[in-house]
């Protein structure tokens, strides 16, 4: 029964509905900086104590905050539309589109990820949703032959 069109699109639907929830804590967390704060204190070189202790940077969480509920939206969004557009894929002949954008995003996330914060979380879920990708890739490919 493999590849069939569940092989295609549920997949591309958990990866939207990751980025959904992800969106979502990043938009409602009071300190979003935290969801990653391992990664996010190696990258800085210091804890966030640190660097919001100066009286200069008091100000700086609120523009963390600001800069993350954008970041979260835009997470959000693209979660709902690759949720909406995988669930026809074969019948509205979007595939190769989709399967183009969100490959895009998969691989460079990832090179972006390993390049500025190799020691994050989310790196794994990264790799989780990368092989759901490659099970819709392979089921759109063996689908269309």
């Amino acid at each position: 029964m493999f590849p069939n069109n569940k092989t295609l699109s549920y997949p591309l639907y958990f990866i939207g509905a990751v980025l959904i929830i992800c969106g979502v804590r990043w938009l409602i967390h009071p300190e979003p900086w935290m969801l990653d704060e391992v990664a996010n204190v190696e990258r800085l070189g210091m804890t966030f104590d640190s660097l919001f202790e100066p009286e200069i940077n008091n100000t700086l969480p609120s523009y963390l905050r600001q800069i993350y509920r954008f970041f979260g939206f835009w997470v959000l969004t693209i979660g709902l539309l690759i949720s909406s557009l995988s669930q026809n894929i074969l019948k509205n002949n979007i595939g190769p589109q989709l399967l183009s954008i969100v490959g895009f995003m998969m691989f460079f996330g990832m090179y972006l990820g390993y390049t500025f914060i190799p020691s994050s979380h989310f790196i794994q879920l990264m790799w989780l949703l990368l092989i759901c990708y490659l099970v819709s890739l392979y089921s759109y490919i063996k689908l269309k032959k």
